[in-house]
């Protein structure tokens, strides 16, 4: 995979951390649905961690279809964050 696809993938990423862990700082005003909405964000995030760092030295597999599949889950992920945000 190219440097700058691994570049757009890391930036993705760190964007969804900063925004987990906003997020976290105001999670003891939120309810236990919330935290529950919480838990399962914050745990594909670790997942799409954990699944990028292979797939970012992947030979064989054109760039723009890893990213595609990244930034798909990514957008899931913010979704939820999102989602988490407008009912603090």
């Amino acid at each position: 995979m190219d440097t700058q696809s691994q570049d757009r993938i890391e930036k993705l990423i760190e964007d969804l951390k900063r925004q987990r862990d906003q997020l976290r700082l105001q999670m003891h005003l939120g309810t236990l649905e919330l935290k529950n909405e919480w838990n399962k964000w914050d745990g594909k995030l670790a997942e799409l961690t954990d699944r990028a760092r292979p797939v970012q030295t992947a030979v064989g597999e054109s760039a723009e279809e890893v990213w595609q599949a990244v930034k798909q889950v990514g957008t899931e992920i913010k979704e939820g964050f999102d989602r988490i945000r407008k009912a603090l």
